[in-house]
């Protein structure tokens, strides 16, 4: 039953808090998979993550630092990956990348306005009237939608690592980034062949120097793959992506306070960016990691860590 609640513990990927309480929001006809960290009395705090991860890809350090500070951390699957309800169309790289290098338009089986409803849709799920909204990558186009679209259930919106521009050649990915993102659904059925891909893919957009190739690292990313199954809707996210009109008209609507968070050295969305969006939302600041690059490593969480507590608690 999608929305009978259960409590249990689960280690799984880098996910090593206590208990959480989970189960299943509806949009429609679309089931979203969620979990609530608590605890209940905490001021809600809404993760939206990013393009073909899932919610277990939210690092332990930021749950359990959300929570010491009297938060209470929502997270849940985007439709269409993990465990919230898959699609089944199967676009073309080759011709979907094509469009993208000829600046053709893409159609896409959902939108990223769908994909802010389904957010909607976990807030009402848990009676929930606002929420802080913390968007990193996609999940924070996302959350432009959501904040822009339904401002009276936001009290504050952080964007991490994200853009309102849609990606082309000009303002995307480097070339080295783009090719292995290309590659992430090729070995389906080969679990260390993802796991390789996933490794090369960390160290490109993560921070300089950190050896993500390690027995624990390796094991963590196996449970997650498990999870999950296959990764189709990588492909069907990156079309919503790909297929969106730019979102700066609309961030010049946002009122809600705004905290803009991004890396110095980041190779998948580039950090101006960053500073495009600062100019864009009326009641936004900045913050600027140096050295970090696309991923939320706990060494780059460490640089801004104060900065996101001392903005949620104003």
């Amino acid at each position: 039953m999608y929305h009978k609640k259960i409590f249990f513990l689960l280690i799984i990927f880098c996910i090593h808090v206590s208990s959480f309480e989970e189960g299943f929001a509806k949009n429609q006809s679309i089931n979203i998979a969620y979990r609530d960290y608590g605890p209940i009395n905490g001021t809600p705090v809404l993760l939206v993550t990013g393009l073909g991860a899932q919610l277990t890809l939210w690092p332990e350090f930021l749950i359990k630092d959300l929570q010491e500070n009297n938060f209470r951390p929502i997270v849940f699957d985007n439709r269409d990956v993990g465990l919230s309800t898959r699609f089944s169309s199967q676009p073309s790289q080759t011709l979907n990348y094509l469009k993208y290098f000829l600046f053709i338009p893409i159609n896409s089986e959902y939108t990223i306005e769908d994909m802010a409803l389904d957010g909607i849709a976990v807030l009402d799920h848990l009676k929930i009237d606002s929420a802080h909204i913390l968007g990193m990558s996609m999940g924070g186009m996302i959350s432009q939608v959501l904040v822009a679209q339904h401002p009276k259930r936001v009290k504050s919106f952080t964007m991490i690592s994200s853009t309102a521009s849609t990606p082309n050649p000009f303002n995307g990915p480097k070339f080295k980034v783009t090719q292995q993102l290309l590659k992430r659904s090729a070995a389906k059925n080969d679990i260390e062949g993802r796991i390789d891909q996933s490794i090369k893919l960390f160290e490109l957009i993560g921070t300089p120097g950190k050896n993500y190739d390690t027995p624990q690292f390796r094991k963590n990313m196996r449970a997650y793959i498990e999870r999950a199954g296959d990764d189709g809707g990588f492909l069907r996210q990156m079309a919503a992506i790909i297929g969106s009109q730019n979102r700066k008209e609309l961030l010049k609507t946002i009122i809600t306070p705004t905290l803009i968070i991004h890396g110095d050295i980041d190779p998948l969305i580039k950090v101006k960016n960053a500073y495009s969006a600062e100019r864009l939302i009326q009641s936004s600041e900045l913050e600027i990691v140096e050295g970090m690059g696309h991923m939320l490593d706990e060494e780059s969480y460490e640089k801004f860590k104060f900065r996101l507590i001392n903005f949620l608690n104003r």
